[in-house]
């Protein structure tokens, strides 16, 4: 079969930016061309992501790319591997140039092997300038200071409290706490009731590192300045440390070896009354029977708010990266372009009931946001998010000071007692400082 142009461009409509509903009226960029990728004759691609937590958000992923492939003939191939594994295994096949073709992985860790990654500033640009602008917090996870994308930023997990609101209120609070010092206090309430609250201090990609952001950053503390110089040690991080610390004593014990699976799996088994996640865990309970009175009982809200007197939140970037190894650049590009186009990315949105945000503005206007009240505290984490090397530029260093959980550790080691508030920070600013002395 010949296929003509309008095949090969995987595109819908050219008005669909302009007249679906799921679009927001954000103001059009510069248009800039349409790139036109090809696919190489015989191409396959495989192409490594996270395991789900939403089985929506795999299932409409699962079917944008056999919806691709119906319409090339081009192969592809899916393979999952936990949170925790993707960024392994994603260093090894830049370090071994072969492997998957396309991986989804986490934050800044493009910036660990920039020189392995193929350049798509083509397709960023194209796809900006069609859909309102990258919103800048998660532009900066794949834009090098030069101005070239390494990837393409796919969606924001949020993160978010989940709790029980039986038990908020049967602790003595109507509502619940929109500050640091209030939530410190519900927790001790909680734990007297003998429904303890939980955060993950362990190496979780996403709930471990947004919990330990949260926390310095509410009480003012950064890992470095605006020139990328370490200043972890401070006293606005000394102030953090001896919150989590007193905050850890009323969580259920063990929270320091939790991973992203094991906060979900107390909450949903009644263990704590209130933890941190994506909204995969209200959808947990929700599409369980057995669940059905704790989905009830399910409310979701921002983290409170700390000295630092602003909402602070990481949440939690995964992003496409093509790596130069490929075999087959122009049906890898081609399938990036296809999944980001409006039919399919919309449709992702959609299946993935708010679990995946935007990274395009012209998406900001899908209904999933406003279906249900739970949807609320996930619904602006692309456009409010904090990128994880603050305060200074996202690069090397801020990837690797990531990768080796710098931060989690620093609060893991002042929340259990195992180091003074003093002993922690000096520790995290030698290790930082190894990975930002040539930044």
């Amino acid at each position: 079969m010949t296929m003509n142009r309008r095949d090969l461009l995987l595109t819908g409509a050219a008005g669909l930016a302009a007249t679906s509903p799921f679009l927001s009226r954000t103001p059009a960029l510069a248009q800039a061309a349409e790139p036109n990728y090809k696919p190489e004759q015989g191409a396959e691609l495989r192409i490594l992501r996270w395991s789900p937590f939403v089985k929506g958000e795999e299932d409409a992923f699962l079917a944008n790319a056999k919806k691709f492939t119906d319409q090339t003939g081009v192969q592809v191939r899916i393979d999952k591997e936990s949170w925790e594994d993707i960024r392994p295994k994603a260093a090894v096949a830049a370090n071994v140039g072969s492997g998957p073709d396309i991986v989804l992985v986490w934050f800044d860790d493009p910036f660990q092997y920039p020189d392995k990654l193929v350049d798509v500033t083509d397709l960023a640009t194209y796809l900006g300038g069609k859909y309102g602008g990258w919103y800048p917090g998660l532009e900066g996870y794949t834009k090098t200071r030069e101005g070239k994308f390494i990837g393409l930023p796919l969606a924001t997990i949020a993160n978010a409290v989940c709790y029980r609101e039986s038990h908020v209120k049967d602790a003595g609070f109507s509502t619940f706490p929109t500050k640091t010092d209030e939530f410190l206090a519900l927790c001790k309430a909680l734990k007297a009731k003998g429904t303890p609250a939980g955060f993950t201090l362990g190496h979780g990609v996403g709930d471990g590192n947004n919990f330990a952001h949260w926390v310095l950053w509410s009480h003012g503390g950064k890992m470095v300045d605006e020139n990328g110089k370490v200043t972890i040690n401070s006293p606005e991080t000394i102030a953090a440390l001896r919150y989590v610390r007193e905050l850890y004593q009323t969580f259920i014990p063990g929270t320091e070896s939790w991973l992203d699976v094991n906060n979900n799996r107390a909450f949903l088994a009644g263990q704590v009354s209130v933890t941190a996640n994506g909204v995969s865990l209200y959808y947990a309970a929700k599409n369980d029977p057995k669940l059905a009175d704790m989905a009830r009982d399910i409310r979701t809200t921002n983290f409170p708010i700390g000295p630092v007197g602003q909402s602070v939140e990481l949440h939690q970037v995964t992003s496409t990266v093509l790596f130069r190894h490929t075999k087959y650049p122009n049906a890898a590009k081609a399938f990036l372009k296809f999944i980001f186009e409006e039919p399919q990315m919309n449709a992702w949105i959609t299946a993935s009931s708010a679990y995946c945000c935007q990274p395009l503005k012209a998406f900001a206007n899908n209904p999933v946001w406003t279906s249900d009240p739970n949807h609320a505290a996930y619904a602006r984490a692309s456009e409010t998010l904090r990128p994880n090397g603050y305060a200074g530029p996202l690069g090397p260093a801020s990837a690797s000071t990531m990768a080796d959980y710098v931060l989690v550790d620093m609060m893991a080691e002042a929340a259990t007692g195992s180091r003074t508030p003093e002993e922690a920070a000096r520790r995290a600013e030698q290790r930082a400082t190894r990975f930002y002395r040539n930044a």
